[in-house]
């Protein structure tokens, strides 16, 4: 009775919601799948559907239309005596800031890589050059050298998908943690939400369930939230989350100066950049917005301002967002409370449904997202530390040519070589693209002054290269 009364419910919500059709394939249905419908049903809040089909009578205005654009303010590379100064403050705030155990590293790893040719979460695809290691191992003996250098673990927090969930679970299972401890690194699942069409009626990808879609990287935040994650960090007295997203094997989860920077400025979410590499890079920068400091599209930049040079021939909008920050705890606390206080982006897709006679077709429809940049226009004070890109930004996107696993792994040989020949050290011979294979593992060094620091050492001869590791 308590099932039927259930049913009932469900029902009725969903047709004074406007969309009862979401049962109209139930009668093709045996009762297994009228129960994974009800089941998938029950998961979709209502309220933000209603969100959605108000953005897609009402599309939200341009932000940027007639806005006033201005560079953002870029703590540089090239440094006055006075911002060296600040650098070595910082590095050493950071420092105490991980001895203490306040700082927690997010990860978002819901991706699959099927993009790369490799059926599995894009974290367990093999990324360095020689050891073959996969990102969540690269990145599993990044956390384990900040542990063997300030003398505490860091809680590692994993974002992922419905579909790279349970592969990912076991993956760090199958792997014994990659040498981290169980209870120091915490799942948690990011939230799907439903397409549309373009009356706002919700698409069904089967008889059986409606078409879900991730909801962004944006939803990080509130799945943080709503996992018990962010109540697990205030538990641990953690303050900061570094963020870093898993396709880019250079990012540096404990770096001290950022960290340091962003707690010496009081600043509540901060950013690494790099510097575009032309004006036609298609890449988002940080600029200010009406005085906001705000990710910037390429096609949202007027072109003016896109070829625009400052004195010495720099690009004005120069300052390439490659999604790394640094946010605190009690920001995330503030932007999820009652929900989560960001903006939904809609995107128009063409989706394969099924109709109510279970008819496979494509249509138009809607889906829609949250971007996790948006928050630096809420928070207030902010860093944007500029880095080089040859030391950290390689992602792995693409199967083939640039930011693919061939560019990535080039990038770490190229870098790790560098370090090698200015501590002295033999190279072995260069391929055919005239790149010295060389890998250094995380745990030996992470950067060139800890490498140098390091030799004499003889390196391990794998795969025609020099590998140096613990």
């Amino acid at each position: 009775m308590r099932g039927a009364t259930e049913e009932g419910l469900l029902r009725r919500r969903f047709a004074e919601a406007g969309q009862e059709h979401v049962f109209d394939a139930e009668a093709v249905l045996d009762a297994a799948g009228r129960a994974r419908l009800h089941a998938q049903l029950a998961t979709i809040d209502l309220g933000l559907v209603a969100t959605f089909r108000e953005l897609l009578r009402s599309p939200v205005p341009d932000p940027f239309a007639g806005a006033r654009f201005e560079p953002a303010d870029v703590f540089p590379l090239r440094r006055s005596p006075a911002q060296e100064a600040e650098a070595r403050q910082a590095r050493q705030r950071g420092r105490e800031l991980l001895r203490a155990g306040r700082v927690g590293c997010v990860v978002v790893a819901g991706g699959q890589a099927s993009r790369l040719g490799f059926d599995a979460p894009k974290g367990c695809f093999p990324v360095t050059p020689l050891s073959r290691a996969s990102l969540f191992e690269l990145f599993a003996r990044k956390l384990q050298a900040a542990r063997a250098r300030h003398g505490v673990a860091l809680s590692w927090y994993v974002m992922t998908s419905e579909a790279t969930d349970g592969p990912t679970r076991e993956a760090f299972a199958r792997a014994d943690w990659f040498g981290l401890d169980r209870e120091d690194v915490c799942f948690f699942r990011q939230a799907m939400v439903p397409a549309l069409d373009a009356h706002g009626r919700i698409l069904m990808a089967a008889p059986d369930a409606p078409f879900l879609a991730p909801n962004g990287h944006g939803g990080l935040l509130a799945a943080l939230e709503s996992s018990g994650a962010l109540a697990h960090a205030r538990a641990r007295g953690i303050e900061l989350f570094s963020y870093f997203q898993v396709d880019n094997p250079l990012a540096r989860p404990a770096d001290e100066l950022f960290l340091g920077l962003h707690a010496l400025h009081g600043a509540r979410m901060s950013s690494k950049v790099v510097q575009k590499r032309d004006a036609a890079e298609k890449v988002g920068v940080l600029g200010r917005v009406d005085g906001r400091l705000s990710c910037i599209e390429y096609s949202d930049l007027p072109e003016r301002l896109r070829e625009a040079r400052d004195a010495r021939g720099a690009l004005l909008f120069g300052a390439g967002n490659i999604a790394l920050h640094v946010i605190d705890r009690a920001f995330v606390e503030d932007l999820t409370r009652g929900g989560l206080h960001l903006a939904w982006h809609v995107a128009s897709k063409r989706i394969p449904v099924v109709d109510a006679q279970g008819a496979r077709r494509e249509v138009d429809g809607f889906k829609f997202e949250a971007f996790v940049f948006d928050a630096l226009a809420e928070a207030g004070d902010s860093v944007v530390l500029e880095v080089e890109r040859a030391e950290e930004f390689s992602p792995v996107k693409n199967r083939d040519g640039e930011d693919s696993p061939a560019s990535a792994r080039r990038d770490q040989c190229r870098l790790h070589a560098g370090w090698a020949a200015r501590a002295g050290c033999a190279l072995p011979p260069a391929g055919a693209d005239g790149i010295h294979p060389v890998e250094v593992d995380p745990r030996f060094a992470e950067d060139a002054d800890e490498f140098a620091a390091r030799m004499p050492c003889a390196p391990r001869a794998v795969a025609g290269g020099h590998l140096y590791a613990p």
